[in-house]
């Protein structure tokens, strides 16, 4: 962090020593104080790095220098117009320009044409050498074009240079306002690696002005031309096919001594190119489920351009219930492919991206299941049906044949096999609760246990694949409504005695009131107070309808 904003700083100060400290010249510094200044590096706001770095050029430059300061994006958000020239040039104008950028807010979005314009426009006029010295995180957002505003200004005559400072871009991003520099006579100077930095100050900024009348020195031998990319790998599904670009992955790591994965560099997606630093890479080529990585060593001057050959194939699975039926989105698609450490899960139709061999597929779809193992080839592609085998079934239990349907809290259904085992118990399916409740299930004969409340019936249905059925249980129930002042609880009783002379219990609650369906029949209600007494009435509930009973 000290580093990159002592290359910051280093930046702005030989930008004033070349442009304006070896002859006359008016300056005017534009800051970038859009919202995305507020981006850290290293843990510090590139805001804080700008302040500090301006402040510490400030301080070195001499007194007479006639410094001015703009800035943009630091009054209004979403506005391209947000440009104020904040201190004008003049001498000794170090301090005012400081507390200026100290008081800045960033916030606003990044019109560097509109404002370098401006500036010109603010310089232009004087007879001696103008320069702008542009400090931006960011690219053009407002429409301008940096690279014409160049040009313009180059063929308006006058004696001015705009010196572009890119703090925090990438190399892409620079080129798209480097010409601004460029076409003016300027320099442009990226302040994203602080050792690439260094050297191009090292080669043109820091470099002393030049002799008067110079003797004419031959024209030195063209330095060969810099590759853009030295890092352009290729993925393939299979060897001989077409280059992945879409849905892909590549993550580059730092090689240890022992060969083994060190730090993250990236993670990139798709196409790919890059300049990497000199040094051991582990490079990860990755696709779906597939990956291949491979260990590169790059070398200075030299382009790298491997291949990497992931030898692995598609598959498409649409899982359905039965033949010719949709598919079912929450189906679940479960792909156990060669060298998996675990499977892959998917859910509806599933397009994966596998290693070539015999891919392990299992859909299941409610409580059907089917299992499938399908080879596949490297750079082909293999599309399926996997049929579950269900039918779907829909439960919703009547308080009477024809009646109401029962839709309270207390509604829940069990499925079971029709078939006992030898200790009469029978196997347990699934269950569900709630007005329409919905299973998948594999052919076969089933019991349906509906409870509501205290009304448990059962009924036997058999289902076949791809048939829909439409489950409906009559409960021959009704609804009891017991009120009971001052009790602490409530209990139904069955009215008749087992031969022991005791009533069966059906239900109780801690309460005044207690709600419930029940069976149709009579009942005795038996309210307890907390002085344990007792109070008891009788009531008779018919199916379907609704029966109250207050126990004083």
């Amino acid at each position: 962090m000290a580093g990159l904003a002592r290359s910051v700083a280093a930046a702005i100060l030989l930008l004033s020593m070349t442009t304006f400290g070896f002859a006359a010249n008016k300056v005017i510094i534009i800051l970038d104080a859009s919202g995305s200044m507020w981006a850290q590096i290293d843990g510090k706001p590139k805001l804080e790095i700008a302040r500090e770095s301006l402040r510490t050029v400030l301080q070195s430059t001499p007194a007479d220098e006639e410094i001015g300061f703009m800035a943009y994006g630091h009054r209004e958000k979403g506005s391209c117009d947000d440009i104020q020239l904040i201190v004008p040039p003049q001498a000794g104008s170090a301090s005012a320009i400081s507390a200026a950028a100290d008081s800045l807010k960033f916030l606003g979005k990044t019109p560097l044409t509109a404002a370098v314009k401006q500036a010109a426009e603010a310089l232009k006029y004087t007879e001696d050498k103008a320069t702008v010295v542009l400090i931006t995180d960011g690219l053009e957002t407002c429409g301008g074009d940096p690279c014409a505003l160049g040009k313009e200004l180059e063929a308006s005559g006058v004696d001015f240079t705009a010196d572009v400072v890119g703090f925090g871009l990438t190399a892409d991003e620079g080129k798209q306002i480097a010409c601004l520099a460029d076409n003016t006579g300027g320099k442009y100077i990226q302040a994203s690696d602080e050792k690439a930095l260094q050297d191009a100050l090292v080669e043109t900024v820091a470099a002393p002005a030049p002799a008067p009348e110079p003797a004419p020195a031959p024209a030195p031998a063209p330095a060969p031309e810099k590759p853009e990319f030295n890092f352009l790998p290729t993925a393939v599904l299979a060897e001989g096919g077409d280059p992945l670009t879409d849905g892909n992955a590549w993550e580059v790591y730092k090689a240890k001594s022992d060969g083994t994965r060190g730090d993250n560099v990236t993670t990139e997606y798709g196409a790919y190119k890059a300049n990497l630093e000199p040094g051991d890479y582990i490079i990860v080529a990755r696709d779906g489920e597939a990956k291949v990585e491979q260990t590169i060593k790059i070398e200075a001057s030299q382009v790298y351009k491997p291949l990497f050959i992931l030898n692995a194939g598609t598959l498409i699975i649409h899982p359905r219930p039965s033949e010719g039926a949709d598919v079912v989105d929450g189906a679940s698609v479960v792909i156990d492919y060669p060298g998996a450490d675990m499977p892959a899960t998917y859910y509806g139709t599933t397009k994966a991206v596998l290693p070539a061999g015999d891919e392990k597929v299992t859909v299941t779809i409610g409580q059907g299941v089917v299992t499938e193992t399908i080879p596949l080839a490297a750079g082909k592609t293999v599309e399926k049906d996997m049929i579950a085998g269900v039918g779907h079934v829909v439960a919703n239990a009547y308080y009477t044949a024809g009646g109401d349907k029962a839709d309270g809290s207390g509604i829940g259904f069990k499925i079971v096999k029709a078939k006992k085992k030898i200790d009469g118990t029978r196997d347990e399916v699934t269950y569900a609760y709630g007005p329409d409740s919905k299973f998948d299930l594999p052919p076969d004969d089933y019991v349906l246990i509906a409870t509501v409340d205290l009304a448990v019936v059962e009924q036997p249905f058999t289902v076949k694949v791809g048939e829909f059925q439409d489950v409906k249980i009559a409960m021959n129930a009704g609804v009891l409504a017991i009120t009971a002042p001052g009790a602490s609880k409530i209990e139904i009783f069955e009215t008749k005695k087992d031969i022991n002379g005791n009533r069966k219990s059906l239900g109780y609650a801690y309460d005044q009131k207690y709600q419930a369906a029940i069976p149709a029949g009579d009942y005795a209600i038996v309210s307890e107070k907390s002085d344990n007494s007792s109070k008891e009435g009788t009531v008779t509930v018919k199916a379907g309808e609704r029966a109250e009973l207050t126990v004083q």
